[in-house]
C-alpha cells in the first residue's frame, strides 16, 4: 500500500490520478447546466448505505466511477446560473489552482517549522486586507475556517478584553468569574446566529446578546442601539461588545458603521463587524463607499468564500491592535515555546484557536496574483448590479412582493396570491414552490422568514446568471405555489 503514498517514487501516480480526477469534473461541469438533479435523501440515502467501506476498489479509476454515482452526479452546482440559493459562490480557476497544491503539499499553518513561505504569504495577505480596512499599521489577524469562528474569536478577544479593562478600572478588586455574568453584546435583531452561539460557548449565555431593533431597510437602528447601551450602564452592567453587521444573510443590509463607532467610542465597548458576506466591497472599484467607517472597528470578520469567489474554506479574523490576539495565545513546549517569540520565530498559532490549519490563504494569493483585486470586485459589483435590477423585475411583478431594495446581492420576496387567501395557506405556498422547485432540480432558491411569515430568498453570486435566469424562477415559483393553492381550494371544499 506504499504505492498510494505521494512521495518522489509516485509522482508519476499522482499526476494520472490527479488528471483523471480534474477531466471527469470538468466534463461533468461541463455537461452540467441545472443545479442539481433533484435526488432525495430517500432514494440516495440507502446507494451510500450500502457501500462497504472495508472492501476497498484498489483501483482510483473505479473509484471515480463509483463517485460518479454516489456524489459527483447529484451533488449542488453553484456555477449553474439558477442556483440563487445560500451564500455559495461559483470558484475561480486561479483558486482551485491553489487549492490544488496547498493539498499536494499539505502544509499546516500553525508553526513556522511547518509552513515554511506559506506563514509570511498568509501574514502578507492577511496584512493586504487590514490594509484595504484601514485598520492602522497595528493590526494583524489570522485565517479561520469560516465566518462563525472568526465572529467566535473576535468575540473572545472583546470578552477578555472587557474582563481586563473592568478589573484595571475596579475600585475594588473583581475577579474575571465575577465580571463575565454583566457582560453584554449588543447585535441587531438580523444579525448573523452565530453571534448569540458565540456567546453561549464563551460561557454568557444566550441572554448576554442584547438585540436591537432594525429600520425599514433592515439596517441597526443607532437611536435604539444607544438607548441600550445606556441601560446596560445604567443597570450596572458592562457593554463588552457591539457586533455590526456589513451584509446581512437575509437582506445583504449595512449597519450605518461610522453611527455605530461613535456610540461604540463614547461607551468605551469593543466594535466587531461581521463582514462576511460585504467583503467583496473592499475590493470592488465602484461600492467600496458602502463599507465607510468599518476602519473604525476593533476586529472584522471576512469569508472570501462568499464574495471573492474562492473554494471553502477561506475566512479571516483582523483585528486593530495585534496586542488582543494574546488572548488565544498559549505556550506548549512540543510546538511554540516561549523562546520562540524572543527569537522572532513566526508561528501563526500564537494568534490562532486553532492549530492544525490548511494553507487556505494560498488559493486568495493565486487569485490576487492571476486577477487582481479589481478583477474579484469586478465580479462581486455584476452581481450587485443583477440584484438591483432583479428588484426592479419583483417590485414591477403583481405576483410577488419583496421586501428591501438590497445594498448586495440577495432578495427576500414572497409570492401573494390574487384575491383573499388565508395567511397560514400563502405561508404554505411559498414553502411549497420552494421545495417544488428543488426537487425538480431546474432552480434552488432559499428561504427565510420576515416579522414570522414565510418568504424566498435569492441570493445572486453568480456573474453568470441573467435576469432572464430570474424571471424564469420568478415563473416558476408562482406555477407551483398557484397549483398548490389550486389543490388546497379543492381539498377545502
Amino acid at each position: 500500500m506504499r504505492s498510494h503514498l505521494l512521495n518522489d517514487t509516485t509522482a508519476d501516480s499522482y499526476r494520472r490520478s490527479v488528471i483523471e480526477g480534474v477531466e471527469r469534473v470538468a466534463a461533468k461541469i461541463a455537461a452540467t447546466h441545472k443545479p442539481h438533479t433533484g435526488i432525495s435523501v430517500d432514494e440516495l440515502a440507502p446507494v451510500i448505505a450500502g457501500i462497504d467501506l472495508d472492501s476497498p476498489l484498489l483501483d482510483a479509476a473505479a473509484a471515480l466511477d463509483e463517485l460518479e454515482e454516489v456524489y459527483l452526479r447529484d451533488a449542488v452546482y453553484f456555477h449553474a446560473p439558477r442556483y440563487l440559493g445560500h451564500l455559495n459562490c461559483p470558484v475561480v480557476i486561479p483558486a482551485v489552482l491553489g487549492e490544488a497544491v496547498l493539498s499536494a503539499v499539505n502544509s499546516s499553518l500553525d508553526t513556522w517549522d511547518q509552513s515554511i513561505g506559506g506563514t509570511l504569504m498568509e501574514r502578507r495577505l492577511i496584512d493586504w486586507t487590514t490594509g484595504r480596512i484601514g485598520l492602522g499599521p497595528g493590526a494583524d489577524g489570522v485565517f479561520t475556517s469560516g465566518g462563525s469562528q472568526s465572529n467566535f474569536h473576535a468575540l473572545l478577544l472583546a470578552r477578555d478584553e472587557a474582563c481586563r479593562l473592568v478589573m484595571k478600572n475596579s475600585e475594588f478588586p473583581l475577579t474575571k468569574a465575577e465580571v463575565l455574568p454583566k457582560l453584554r453584546i449588543f447585535t441587531s435583531d438580523v444579525s448573523h446566529f452565530s453571534v448569540k452561539k458565540s456567546a453561549a460557548m464563551l460561557g454568557l449565555g444566550y441572554e448576554a446578546v442584547i438585540t436591537v431593533p432594525v429600520d425599514e431597510n433592515k439596517r441597526m437602528r443607532t437611536e435604539a442601539l444607544a438607548h441600550e447601551l445606556s441601560a446596560c450602564e445604567a443597570e450596572g452592567l458592562f457593554p463588552m461588545a457591539v457586533v455590526a453587521t456589513a451584509g446581512t444573510t437575509d437582506f445583504g443590509s449595512i449597519d450605518p458603521l461610522p453611527e455605530i463607532a461613535r456610540l461604540v467610542a463614547a461607551h468605551s465597548s469593543w466594535m466587531h463587524v461581521d463582514a462576511a458576506y460585504g467583503c467583496g466591497l473592499l475590493a470592488s472599484p465602484t461600492r467600496r463607499h458602502l463599507l465607510d467607517g468599518i476602519e473604525h472597528a476593533d476586529s472584522v470578520t471576512v469569508d472570501f468564500h462568499k464574495s471573492f469567489f474562492q473554494p471553502v474554506s477561506s475566512s479571516a479574523v483582523l483585528v486593530r491592535d495585534r496586542d488582543t490576539l494574546k488572548h488565544a495565545t498559549y505556550h506548549a513546549d512540543y510546538l511554540n515555546p516561549r523562546r520562540m517569540v524572543e527569537e522572532r520565530i513566526p508561528n501563526q498559532v500564537d494568534k490562532s484557536i486553532q492549530t492544525t490549519r490548511r494553507f487556505d490563504a494560498l488559493k486568495l494569493w493565486m487569485t490576487l496574483r492571476v486577477m487582481g483585486a479589481d478583477g474579484v470586485g469586478g465580479l462581486f459589483d455584476e452581481v450587485c448590479d443583477l440584484a438591483a435590477e432583479g428588484w426592479n423585475l419583483i417590485d414591477a411583478d403583481p405576483r410577488f412582493e419583496v421586501v428591501v431594495r438590497p445594498q448586495l446581492s440577495t432578495l427576500v420576496f414572497r409570492y401573494l396570491p390574487a384575491g383573499e387567501v388565508r395567511a397560514d395557506l400563502v405561508d404554505e405556498a411559498n414553502l411549497h414552490a420552494r421545495k417544488a422547485l428543488f426537487a425538480s432540480g431546474e432552480a434552488v432558491v432559499a428561504g427565510t422568514k420576515v416579522d414570522g411569515d414565510q418568504y424566498l430568498k435569492f441570493t445572486l453570486l453568480n456573474p453568470q446568471t441573467t435576469t432572464a435566469d430570474i424571471s424564469a424562477v420568478l415563473d416558476l415559483l408562482a406555477a407551483h405555489a398557484e397549483q398548490f393553492l389550486g389543490e388546497s381550494l379543492v381539498h377545502a371544499s
